[in-house]
């Protein structure tokens, strides 16, 4: 699949089917992270990986009342979740990059996945809080999004109610987004 393709068809998986990732595959998945670009190649993206089933549906319930909207998580069988490390930011003009880096890194994560086959979901229906203190992160990481990887399954009821009330299908047309000067 060439990267257009790529782009035209990502979309947010929701329901997983159980088989797990083969470790070269998940192997060029954190590949495909590690080799982002960020700004002064800081790269201050972490990544926490959860392969076990148990785990995943326990730290799914460790999410906060928000993110008990994500339970379709547990199914996963994988769960990766990215930090973003704030002593390697760079701040110029009193801008932060460190949450834009690591946002770029993974996306470049679930570009790859999905050319392996794999789904996966942008969340960020999670208290941080909560889920900081479940994780017992160092103070300097900030927790940025999670994802479920995995390979896809027919959609489920559920799923579809989750995608059609998150909009997930519906872009802005260019002329909304663009402005050429």
């Amino acid at each position: 699949m060439d990267a257009k393709e790529l782009i035209l068809s990502r979309h947010s998986v929701r329901n997983f089917l159980p088989n797990p990732i083969p470790p070269d595959v998940l192997n060029d998945i954190l590949e495909a992270g590690r080799l982002a670009p960020s700004a002064q190649n800081r790269q201050p993206w972490r990544y926490l990986v959860y392969t076990d089933n148990d785990k995943i549906q326990k730290l799914a319930l460790n999410c906060g009342l928000i993110g008990l909207s994500n339970f379709f998580i547990r199914k996963a069988p994988c769960l990766i979740i990215a930090c973003a490390d704030k002593k390697d930011n760079l701040q110029l003009n009193g801008q932060d990059y460190y949450l834009v880096d690591t946002a770029i890194s993974f996306h470049q994560m679930m570009l790859m996945a999905l050319s392996h086959g794999l789904g996966s979901c942008w969340l960020a229906a999670f208290s941080e809080k909560k889920l900081r203190s479940y994780l017992q992160i160092p103070a300097s990481w900030r927790i940025v999004a999670l994802s479920p990887f995995g390979y896809p399954a027919e959609k489920s009821l559920y799923s579809k109610a989750v995608s059609g009330f998150a909009q997930s299908a519906k872009r802005k047309a260019l002329e909304e987004i663009v402005e050429f000067r």
